[in-house]
């Protein structure tokens, strides 16, 4: 197709995108599903209006709203594996696996998510996107199934479905966020350079003779810039997007 003849993206195409992803669980026998665009954002992922899709997308335990867990991608087995994994992964007895063998998921420990939380398996959705933000879409079920067969015939299309709808989102919330490419000041970037090199707030203000007050407003401005919720968040886009090998 034509380039010019595609129509522009829109927050009504990613939630035909966010049902896809919930009919391709269900296709599979996996009825439940999370998502998450991107894992260090402690809020939820929201569609066009800032409603959460965990409020409309089905859920184990429908009335936990697990969602408002701000450190749930700190403590969840799954989010962890989409981490350090970019491929798709099965959970079945207890155990992580892929379609080939991994060494990056074996010291992840998942003996008593069944016990815990009643999934008997589930299929995860590694995405890591533009930026170095990782997101990720995870079906779960409660029933007996035979997860190996059901990851071999359909891991490929929700794996595929899944990078769609979180690379669109994250495309669309990064321009409702800013409509222009974002640009540190050099102030900007020098604090945050000192803070990708470990340094605290009271640190950086004595390196560059600031107060600590103008170090956060250098640290806070950056991070609305660049769209990070997290200083952690902050550092990692300034690097991927080369603010830290700039000379400031």
């Amino acid at each position: 197709m034509n380039q010019g003849s595609m129509p522009e993206l829109s927050w009504e195409a990613v939630d035909r995108l966010a049902a896809a992803v919930a009919a391709a669980g269900r296709r599979a026998g996996l009825p439940y599903v999370a998502v998450q665009s991107d894992l260090g954002d402690p809020k939820p992922m929201t569609d066009g209006n800032g409603h959460a899709y965990a409020e409309s997308l089905p859920w184990v335990d429908a009335g936990a709203a697990y969602w408002r867990d701000r450190a749930l991608a700190l403590r969840s087995s799954f989010l962890l594996a989409a981490r350090v994994f970019a491929e798709p992964i099965w959970f079945a007895d207890g155990r992580l696996g892929s379609w080939r063998p991994t060494h990056s998921l074996d010291a992840i420990d998942c003996s008593r998510v069944t016990e815990e939380f009643g999934y008997t398996g589930a299929i995860i959705a590694p995405a890591h996107l533009a930026g170095g933000q990782v997101g990720a879409v995870v079906w779960v079920t409660t029933a007996p199934i035979d997860i190996p067969a059901i990851f071999a015939a359909h891991a490929a299309e929700m794996f595929t479905t899944a990078l769609q709808f979180l690379a669109a989102h994250s495309e669309l919330a990064t321009r409702r966020r800013r409509l222009t490419p974002a640009t540190l000041s050099p102030r900007e970037a020098q604090c945050v350079r000192w803070a990708a090199a470990g340094k605290t707030n009271a640190e950086i203000a004595a390196i560059l003779s600031l107060s600590v007050s103008t170090v956060r407003f250098h640290l806070r401005n950056a991070a609305e810039k660049l769209g990070a919720a997290t200083r952690a968040r902050l550092i990692q886009l300034a690097t991927a997007m080369g603010f830290l090998g700039r000379h400031v």
